[in-house]
């Protein structure tokens, strides 16, 4: 069994609501996943959008989310207020901590949820970026998956 990563809230490649955006009330989608692999000491996850700021020319990718050493028997999450036991929070590309969903400024965008399956609990990173997360799993990353949701403003 492979890992993936669903939501009951959009399809893969599905339009991720309003509400889970910064035109509604800004709110985490639920995510489940299953098929950790055994051994697996952590869980990381980065939501991020490779589309900015236009998907006809994008010159960045924007990170929306940042989360690390989420507890490998949980099994998702249904909100960005209720986080797994342990699990620590990283800085989006707003510099605030925790969930900011899709806000567009043209075009179609694609938002990629990230999971990695590690064989460590990483230190305590603080409040890292991306690239701090990406540097502290070199080298332990052993499964990933991805669940990517579309959005467009009005």
């Amino acid at each position: 069994m492979s890992l993936t990563i669903t939501s009951s809230d959009f399809a893969h490649m599905g339009e991720i609501p309003l509400v889970h955006t910064c035109d509604g009330q800004d709110t985490s989608p639920k995510l489940s996943w299953s098929g950790v692999p055994n051994g697996v000491s952590s869980l990381a996850m980065i939501v991020d959008d490779p589309d900015a700021p236009d998907p006809a020319a994008p010159k960045t990718t924007w990170i929306h989310w940042v989360l690390y050493n989420m507890a490998p028997d949980s099994c998702g999450l249904t909100s960005a207020a209720q986080l797994p036991p342990g699990t620590r929070e990283g800085l989006n590309d707003w510099k605030r901590i925790g969930y900011a969903g899709p806000c567009p400024p043209v075009g179609t965008h694609r938002y990629f949820f990230k999971l990695y399956a590690l064989d460590i609990t990483l230190p305590d990173l603080g409040t890292p970026t991306k690239a701090d997360l990406e540097k502290a799993m070199i080298g332990h990353v052993v499964a990933q998956t991805e669940l990517i949701g579309l959005y467009r403003r009005g």
